[in-house]
């Protein structure tokens, strides 16, 4: 049987290049997105290429009682878990003097606590088989505060956290986990902008860095992976 990654927030930026990468290597996926008609987009798209099978199920994971019944779901297909990728979240740019009401709350959410529920949520089928993955998408803003990085850069401090601790629960386990913190990447969140292609990442870099990472033997980890654009961060 093939191994199963579950990626979440998996149709699009590096997401998507995270399932691609490792359906190239032979792994079924389990993804979850917010609209439907894009997870059935990646499905065909997958499967077709790569000749795995991909599960999918909507879900706004910023909803904790989404992120338990996408948990379920992958529960459900009684298979080992693999890898986790914890990718769901978004950007809004702002600073924490001036943004609106609320903003830290939806980020703290998106980018948090979605991998803080989803990951408790499937550490119970990694301990079963004393093996798994955990890779946590945070970022520059995780270590390095910047202007206008506001509540994001607040929840990314805090999936940093997250990631330490849960990496000192689980040494004895079997299970892996690391953080993976890119700089800009070329992904929708900046479409619009004038910037060149050129200085930005491509996500297949930041997928094929967490390939290599999981690829090691169960005998390393990769606690910490830090990916900047080749000209420096923006």
């Amino acid at each position: 049987m093939n191994k199963l990654i579950v990626v979440t927030g998996g149709t699009r930026g590096i997401g998507r290049a995270v399932i691609e990468t490792f359906a190239r290597q032979g792994f079924d996926v389990a993804t979850c997105a917010r609209q439907q008609p894009a997870l059935d987009q990646l499905k065909r798209d997958v499967e077709q290429a790569h000749g795995v099978t991909v599960y999918t199920q909507p879900a706004d994971l910023a909803d904790r009682a989404q992120v338990k019944s996408f948990s379920a779901f992958i529960n459900a297909l009684q298979r080992p878990v693999d890898v986790l990728v914890n990718n769901a979240g978004f950007f809004v740019p702002g600073q924490i003097i001036a943004e609106p009401d609320g903003v830290l709350e939806s980020m703290i959410n998106a980018n948090l606590y979605s991998a803080y529920n989803m990951t408790r949520g499937l550490i119970g089928n990694m301990q079963q088989h004393a093996s798994g993955h955990i890779f946590n998408l945070c970022s520059i803003a995780s270590f390095m505060a910047y202007p206008n990085g506001g509540s994001y850069a607040i929840s990314k401090f805090a999936l940093l956290g997250f990631s330490k601790c849960l990496r000192e629960e689980l040494k004895t386990t079997g299970i892996r986990v690391t953080a993976i913190m890119p700089g800009a990447t070329r992904t929708e969140s900046w479409d619009g902008t004038s910037l060149p292609d050129e200085r930005f990442m491509k996500s297949e870099d930041v997928a094929e860095a967490i390939y290599s990472a999981y690829a090691l033997s169960g005998r390393s980890v990769v606690e910490e992976i830090i990916i900047r654009p080749q000209l420096g961060d923006l």
